[in-house]
């Protein structure tokens, strides 16, 4: 594993970094950065809890 850019709707939102054999998301945008630091399986799970997490704020607002 090595170090990727992470996009979402088509535009770059943070990196993953190998971690303990999982990768560890580093957030370069606001909206992403509850998310950062967290431990993921892979870039689509990120991906993943990305539309999650701003789904669920659409339904909030």
């Amino acid at each position: 594993m090595q170090k990727q850019v992470i996009e979402f709707g088509g535009l770059p939102v943070g990196i993953v970094v190998p971690a303990s054999g999982q990768l560890r998301f580093m957030a370069v945008k606001f909206h992403v950065m509850d998310l950062d630091g967290q431990l993921f399986a892979s870039p689509a799970a990120v991906r993943n809890a990305i539309g999650s997490m701003l789904s669920q704020r659409q339904l909030v607002a």
